[in-house]
């Protein structure tokens, strides 16, 4: 399965009532450590597919919900489990760092 794109809209359903413990990816166009870490993040949702959502979350296009989580810089990456944040990690990782985390915080 590849990334999800999630609004602000769809955050509490997509996000907040999954299942499975999502990673949100906040992000914008702009940002070249974005666009670096974009590829990583789609090989990760097909590895992790079933077991962990990869969601992106555009600020520019949807700014409440960074808002609501205080986002100040991207990339920031949110894990979230059961509705709420278990961890947070801002910059740039690469791919190996990015899947030692998401198994780490979801024991996946």
């Amino acid at each position: 399965m590849a990334t999800v794109k999630v609004t602000d809209d769809s955050f509490e359903n997509d996000v907040l009532k999954s299942d499975t413990p999502v990673l949100v990816d906040f992000w914008a166009e702009w940002c070249g450590p974005c666009k670096q870490i974009g590829p990583a993040l789609e090989e990760l949702a097909k590895e992790y597919d079933g077991k962990v959502t990869i969601a992106k979350i555009n600020i520019d296009d949807n700014p409440q919900t960074p808002s609501r989580y205080g986002v100040r810089g991207i990339p920031t990456l949110m894990v979230f489990r059961g509705g709420k944040v278990a961890d947070t990690r801002v910059g740039a990782m690469p791919k190996s760092k990015m899947a030692e985390w998401i198994s780490d915080i979801t024991s996946v």
